[in-house]
């Protein structure tokens, strides 16, 4: 293993991470009571272009007059490619009070992007006075940005996420598909007459998890088009656990119970994690470094697993 150990990411609930547009201010209220761990306030894609400035606007206000309670507020500004995320960003702080705690970057496609949001963001806290320094999160949405995701974790020492968009990513690498997220209906393999739907998003998923961890970020699953279907979703949200994201993007209300049930360890699991970090202390007292647990072999890899599910358990609870 490197001398140069593995950074932790930071130690906050990110289960559920409801969308909702700028534009649709009276939807902000039940955002804020819902069950979601953090909340994005939509200035990009989900906001017509004529209505970008009134988004912008009712997101302000709503970072001043809403009781967000102890979420995490994130706000996704518009691409570096148009001529509006210099004003979003601009305005969110010099009008937007302390509330906000995220900028959402789209798109992100190499370290430059992240930098240059970071010189305009630095400058702006700077001269408002802002004292609550801003944390950074960025979608992986292009092939540019999938082949540059180490690097773009590593652009800022404001990074602390990265999620997957499918649909743009999907769009970018042209892939035969209108789906966000979930199996492709023609990405199949047959084995004895039987079809198969493998995972589309496997390998970006991975490479997202990879990078995040390298640098201490937090990996999380983007977003299900389909909000009717919920086997769907729970599907593609517990492959995303598997492997090793924290959470997932809801962007209708029925998907955060979802979300927040798939990314929280389960009662089964957080016993079984215990019962192995017990059954090595008890190795340990021995003078053994591995043991049998349940006819299994147990060793220092194993409570490093189990280290895992309990922290994020106890981090849930007291949330």
């Amino acid at each position: 293993m490197s001398f140069r150990t593995q950074p932790p990411a930071p130690n906050r609930s990110n289960r559920c991470q409801l969308f909702g547009p700028g534009s649709r201010a009276e939807l902000f209220e039940k955002m804020a009571s819902s069950a979601a761990d953090t909340i994005n306030l939509d200035l990009e894609d989900s906001v017509a272009p004529g209505d970008k400035e009134t988004a912008r606007a009712n997101v302000i206000a709503a970072l001043r007059d809403i009781d967000w309670g102890s979420k995490t507020i994130s706000v996704r500004i518009n691409g570096l490619d148009t001529p509006w995320w210099y004003r979003d960003v601009v305005d969110l702080i010099e009008k937007g009070g302390e509330r906000l705690d995220m900028i959402m970057i789209p798109k992100a496609g190499r370290a430059a992007d992240i930098y240059a949001v970071d010189a305009l963001v630095t400058a702006a806290e700077a001269a408002s006075g802002r004292r609550k320094r801003l944390a950074f999160e960025a979608i992986i949405e292009t092939a540019a940005g999938l082949v540059n995701v180490a690097e773009i974790a590593a652009a800022s020492p404001r990074m602390e996420a990265l999620s997957l968009g499918a649909a743009d990513f999907a769009a970018s690498m042209g892939m035969q598909t209108t789906g966000i997220g979930g199996t492709q209906e023609n990405y199949y393999m047959i084995r004895e007459g039987q079809m198969y739907w493998p995972d589309p998003w496997h390998q970006a998923t991975v490479s997202i998890v990879a990078a995040c961890r390298t640098h201490g970020l937090l990996p999380v699953d983007g977003p299900f088009g389909d909000f009717s279907d919920e086997p769907g979703f729970r599907a593609q949200a517990l492959r995303a656990a598997t492997l090793g994201m924290v959470g997932k993007w809801a962007i209708h209300p029925g998907q955060i119970a979802l979300a927040n049930e798939v990314f929280t360890p389960s009662e089964a699991a957080v016993a079984e994690a215990r019962a192995v970090l017990a059954a090595m202390e008890q190795a340990k007292a021995e003078g053994k470094g591995a043991t049998v647990y349940k006819g299994r072999l147990v060793d220092i890899a194993s409570i490093r697993q189990a280290e895992v599910v309990v922290r994020q358990a106890e981090m849930i609870a007291g949330k």
